[in-house]
């Protein structure tokens, strides 16, 4: 049987779920074609070897091991784009997603719908399993999103879904690999969509621990204003532009610790390098942690980094000296433009040299 329906599985540290989830998709979909794709940011916990080894014994499930890369969407994107089938399903592996839905939305989509999004908030769906403070943040992001975007997505945070798979490669070069909200992205990438709901039951978890986290909450901002500002402003260089922030205050805490002891020069120029060293290994870890560099290649990119942001620096000063002397001497408008000149000269030359995509 040809595979009427793919699946798209996003894994990390998921190994003691993944053969129980197929075990639920084989009851579930019965008479229905499927293949699932595991789609694993090379776990440490094994979870691609344990998928590859039901793979060997099952045609219908594969998986997709993505080495120096990290990230949800991404994951999403990559998965959807390897598909058979003409519809694709996203789903968590940790079996908190109500599979037994899957036939219904496929019925819904057939009926006319270009996506069917599963929904804990609407008629008939429940989240009684998040804890307290998971609930509220979950309903505070959506009632955000209402009011931001006006989508009419009754549960825009879901990472369950189903969609026509042509649909998806229409709006795919719109969408964002990095962040965790891809269901978000796609519904807003397109005022095209004919979208219907499916209310579920969200389930609790089966093993393994949540990804649930404060880095997940800054990629939603960023997602929300990336979005308010018409996909001007990438999510990923609001992320840049925080770790920077951070780095003004590191950079400001270390010089007055250092002229306790030297002359100025020496104690800004050691405080220089320690906001660069500083933003250099948050972005590695936040910013760019899809591409995320180790070993050499991270010493490597840390001195890439360094020259960069030495050049932006120039590029900072010359500019705002130049405006200032223009500019009937505002220096507000001066030292900001010169700041977002740096922080864009930055944030470019970094994506294309030092956290490049491989």
């Amino acid at each position: 049987m040809s595979a009427e329906l793919s699946i798209v599985v996003p894994t990390f540290k998921e190994r003691d779920n993944v053969a129980e989830l197929v075990r639920r998709l084989d009851r579930a979909l019965v008479g229905i074609g499927w293949e699932a794709i595991f789609v694993d940011d090379n776990s440490p916990d094994g979870t691609a070897a344990a998928v590859k080894q039901i793979a060997a014994r099952d045609p219908r499930v594969r998986c997709i091991l993505r080495v120096g890369r990290r990230g949800l969407a991404g994951a999403c994107i990559e998965g959807i784009l390897s598909s058979s089938a003409p519809v694709v399903a996203v789903m968590d592996a940790d079996l908190q997603h109500d599979e037994t839905v899957l036939p219904a939305m496929l019925r819904t989509l057939n009926g006319g719908f270009d996506l069917v999004a599963a929904t804990r908030y609407g008629g008939g769906g429940s989240a009684e399993s998040f804890g307290e403070g998971r609930g509220l943040i979950s309903r505070l992001a959506t009632k955000m999103t209402h009011r931001a975007l006006g989508t009419e997505l009754s549960d825009p945070m879901s990472g369950f879904f189903m969609m026509r798979r042509d649909r998806f490669d229409e709006v795919a070069p719109r969408l964002s690999p990095a962040g965790f909200k891809i269901l978000l992205d796609i519904a807003t990438a397109s005022d095209r969509l004919r979208i219907a709901e499916q209310p579920y039951t969200f389930g609790s978890r089966h093993a393994g621990e949540s990804k649930f986290n404060a880095q997940v909450g800054l990629e939603f901002i960023g997602l929300l204003i990336s979005k308010l500002s018409g996909g001007l402003i990438d999510p990923r260089f609001i992320f840049f532009a925080l770790v920077g922030a951070l780095g003004l205050l590191v950079h400001i805490a270390v010089l007055r610790l250092a002229l306790l002891s030297f002359g100025f020069v020496p104690a800004q120029s050691a405080a220089t390098l320690a906001a660069m060293t500083s933003n250099f290994f948050l972005n590695n870890e936040l910013t760019y942690r899809d591409r995320r560099l180790k070993g050499w290649s991270m010493l490597r990119g840390f001195v890439a980094f360094v020259l960069i942001c030495s050049i932006g620096a120039l590029t900072n000063v010359g500019l705002a000296s130049w405006l200032f002397s223009t500019e009937r001497e505002v220096w507000w408008v001066a030292g900001l433009a010169g700041a977002l000149m740096g922080a864009f000269w930055n944030y470019a030359m970094s994506s294309l040299f030092v956290w490049r995509t491989r």
